[in-house]
């Protein structure tokens, strides 16, 4: 696997402190591995385990412990296969105020994953430090100036409204890119800051999911990072039907070759079979 690389950290990345800044993990040359929590009722795969603040915090500080280099946090859900129900920003912070606090505190980059800046604002005033924003700075204008003014990484997402199966979905994908690009360069985003998510399973079919995956080396042209979160999406089950607590195979397929396409996060459920994958990968392809 030609750009599975090793998971743990390189000596002397870092000179006198360990390397918790998102920028610092993008530089060190090898997958991320980027844990979910979500602390929503209806999320596809673990919705209503982690609402209860303490088991929030501690499957955190789990994830944490199994090797996660960020945590992902999100109070609403984005169900990729529609019935979510919106959130109010009042709902939605009440969600995460027992919680991203003592999250940040574990020491790991958290990411914010919400669709309204004042959500992400007030998350990344509680020490979040990257936005995840699932419509790519494209459904709020407030987003694309709040993540400029507060000079913080934002991930930018793929979505539809609806998969429509008769399109060309990578060309969807590179012109949402383009759009999404634009709207940052105009708010004054960093370039650099700016890390490119598919969106695996958001407005696709399955089969084009497994295009976007199939096809991710095309995404690269943008000179981004590529993120890919493949962990339990529903393409899993058309390939072999499982539940979304059964699809862990499926999922460490799906991400280990996306990160021998190019990927330099892989989104996941499943920290700890993640990264022991990857670490395995990387063994036997450092061996050859």
């Amino acid at each position: 696997m030609g750009s599975v690389r090793a998971v743990d950290k390189p000596a002397g990345t870092a000179p006198n402190r360990a390397p918790n800044a998102f920028s610092d993990l993008l530089s060190l040359g090898r997958p991320l591995v980027m844990g979910v929590l979500n602390v929503t009722p209806d999320s596809f795969s673990d919705g209503g385990k982690f609402l209860d603040p303490a088991v929030a915090i501690a499957h955190a500080a789990e994830m944490a412990n199994e090797g996660a280099d960020i945590l992902d946090i999100g109070a609403e859900s984005t169900r990729p296969y529609g019935g979510a129900v919106p959130v109010s920003a009042e709902d939605e912070k009440a969600r995460l105020t027992p919680v991203l606090p003592a999250i940040v505190k574990l020491g790991l980059p958290v990411s914010i994953d919400t669709i309204k800046p004042s959500i992400a604002a007030w998350a990344l005033d509680q020490g979040a430090s990257v936005v995840n924003d699932v419509w790519g700075l494209q459904r709020d204008p407030g987003m694309a100036l709040l993540v400029a003014e507060r000079r913080v990484p934002v991930i930018v997402m793929h979505n539809r409204e609806a998969a429509d199966p008769a399109i060309d979905i990578v060309a969807d994908v590179l012109a949402f890119f383009s759009r999404s690009l634009e709207i940052a360069a105009r708010a004054g985003i960093a370039h650099e800051s700016i890390v490119l998510d598919p969106g695996i399973g958001f407005g696709k079919t399955p089969d084009q999911s497994i295009t976007c995956i199939a096809r991710l080396a095309e995404f690269k042209r943008f000179g981004l990072p590529l993120l890919v979160g493949a962990s339990r999406k529903r393409f899993i089950n058309s390939v072999t039907p499982a539940p979304p607590s059964e699809r862990i195979g499926g999922s460490i397929s799906a991400h280990l070759l996306a990160v021998e396409k190019g990927a330099a996060i892989v989104r996941v459920h499943d920290v700890k079979e993640t990264v022991q994958a990857l670490r395995v990968a990387a063994a036997i392809e450092g061996a050859g």
